[in-house]
């Protein structure tokens, strides 16, 4: 029997302000506090509400039949907390159904998998810490960011404690094999792999309203005709896109609401059933396994990393960024450590791309900056005061290595102060009550 498995990512990204050179040592505040909570609120009001609404509706509907999946970045997370919370009480609602399964990813929806493992497990624990203590739920399938995937992520994956994983299902790995299916890893045999159906996606993530399309208009039943039609075996459909398809990239006047509303009923009508990501790895057994050697992603007709690290300036920040990350780690700050992960967010490398960049590319749809040289210019210039601020608190001219060392030497001294002061305070009030105690049989 047929599958169709939903995944939806939510991710919003910390936009920085125009941060000039002159502010560089002066200024540490990085945010455009009122673009981030404008575009939020607006996403929210178009897309992540009334999203929620009509899951909720269609999960209550069909009586536990329907089933979806998100993928929430950490940075999103925190942006809703402070200006939608709402749109986190409507996913809770959906999680307690227990037909909707959050997914793992790293908390800053970050590129560390690509420049730095321990960075990289960081992030992945810590952003599971923030969807349990939310949706009290346990990611066991991991999705990174952008579904970027090789080999040696699957096997970072694996050491972290997961055996189940979604990516893109490119071209340029599958060949002539279909996405759907279940795979294995070619590295790491015990890793399963659910891939996306970039086709089927597509069609409703960007061609839903495209009026030239030669499928226009696309409507339910002929979504589920085209499913219905792939060969029997292949029995597992996987559609994943971005929750703001919803309202946002296809405007609700598309017709992409009722769209979805009518969808199950057309699946069902045509013995298709919809699954989660972790029901789909547990019950489905892997046809083979998939080599990836060179990384993935899905993004773009070259499903590669090009969209963030395909020019030089892109590697240039990349690279200036990490060259810093074990000296971050050392520290304590609870300022540096959050600047830390909102300045990973890939988005900021993504508008330093130079692809298809024109008035009316896509590039500049998502960018809050006039040309990618302008996104680079004011990242590097935040960065400059960012690292001046490491620098500060861990001067250049004592090396890591020996700064650990001190560091540790210094908490050390302060647990065994701590223990010291916690043993005095403790004879303090031992003697206090034997004076007291004899005062009393004095008199």
């Amino acid at each position: 029997m047929k599958k169709i498995c939903f995944y939806f990512q939510i991710h919003q990204p910390f936009r920085l302000k125009r941060y000039r050179f002159f502010n560089i040592g002066k200024d540490h505040y990085y945010y455009d506090d009122y673009s981030n909570e404008s575009i939020l609120q607006q996403i929210a009001d178009k897309s992540f509400l009334p999203a929620n609404r009509m899951f909720l509706d269609l999960v209550n509907l069909y009586k536990g039949k329907f089933k979806i999946a998100f993928s929430i970045s950490g940075v999103a997370l925190d942006q809703l907390e402070i200006y939608a919370p709402e749109v986190i009480d409507g996913l809770m609602e959906l999680s307690k159904t227990g037909n909707v399964e959050f997914l793992s990813e790293t908390y800053a929806h970050s590129l560390s998998s690509l420049a730095d493992p321990v960075e990289f497990e960081m992030q992945v624990k810590q952003h599971a810490e923030k969807i349990k203590l939310l949706f009290n739920q346990e990611p066991t399938v991991f999705r990174n960011t952008e579904l970027i995937y090789s080999d040696k992520i699957s096997e970072m994956a694996y050491k972290m404690g997961y055996r189940k994983m979604i990516t893109e299902g490119a071209k340029q790995v599958l060949g002539w094999k279909s996405p759907n299916y279940v795979y294995l890893s070619e590295t790491q045999p015990n890793v399963k792999l659910l891939l996306r159906n970039s086709g089927l996606t597509e069609n409703i993530t960007f061609r839903f309203s495209d009026y030239t399309w030669h499928d226009y208009p696309l409507t339910a039943e002929k979504l589920i005709d085209w499913i219905a039609a792939t060969p029997p075996e292949e029995e597992v459909i996987n559609l994943f896109m971005n929750y703001e398809t919803f309202g946002n990239l296809q405007p609700s006047y598309t017709g992409i609401f009722e769209f979805m509303k009518a969808l199950p009923r057309f699946a069902f009508e045509n013995n298709i059933e919809f699954a989660m990501p972790s029901e789909i790895l547990d019950n489905h057994k892997p046809i083979g396994s998939i080599s990836v050697p060179e990384p993935i992603s899905w993004s773009d007709e070259e499903r590669d990393l090009s969209a963030w690290l395909g020019n030089t300036l892109q590697r240039s920040a990349f690279n200036t960024l990490y060259n810093i990350s074990e000296r971050v780690r050392l520290c304590d700050d609870r300022r540096l450590k959050q600047d830390w992960l909102y300045l990973q967010t890939s988005d900021h490398f993504y508008y330093m791309s130079t692809k298809h960049f024109s008035k009316e590319g896509g590039y500049n749809l998502f960018s809050p900056y006039p040309s990618p040289y302008d996104a680079f210019n004011n990242y590097m210039n935040v960065l400059s005061d960012f690292i001046g601020r490491v620098k500060a608190q861990y001067p250049d001219t004592v090396d890591n290595e020996e700064l650990s060392s001190l560091l540790t030497i210094i908490r050390n001294q302060e647990k065994k102060i701590k223990k010291l002061e916690a043993e005095l305070k403790s004879i303090r009030e031992a003697n206090v009550e034997k004076f007291v105690k004899k005062k009393e049989e004095v008199e």
